[in-house]
């Protein structure tokens, strides 16, 4: 099986939505899909924060989207590097989301077919 790997970087909902949008088409090719989210991209993943972050025109909200690809197996983590940087810690997140640090993005971009960032 293909793997797809996603570096979520920023909140800025030009660059929030598509690692779900590509995201929800390499899932309907059954890739295995990861999404690494750190710095303001974590805002992503905390609790309540997708609500916030909007897109005029998208097919669908970043809430319905998270859902999408959870609800796919996709894979989420949270660059724990990142942490003390915005001031958060696990508690902060939504259900489902994993943690790892820089190793964990380098082992899993070496190991991945296709790398994104956003």
């Amino acid at each position: 099986m293909a793997k797809m790997l996603v570096f979520c970087g920023s909140d800025d909902p030009q660059k929030a939505f598509p690692p779900f949008m590509l995201g929800s088409g390499a899932l309907a090719v059954e890739m295995e899909l990861t999404l690494f989210f750190t710095m303001n991209g974590l805002n992503i993943i905390r609790k309540g924060g997708a609500e916030k972050i909007k897109l005029s025109g998208a097919p669908k909200t970043l809430p319905e989207f998270i859902k999408v690809l959870q609800d796919g197996g996709a894979k989420f983590i949270a660059c724990s590097a990142a942490f003390p940087i915005v001031g958060v810690t696990k508690d902060d997140f939504i259900d489902g989301v994993e943690f790892g640090g820089v190793a964990t993005f380098v082992s899993d971009a070496e190991e991945a077919d296709v790398v994104l960032t956003f």
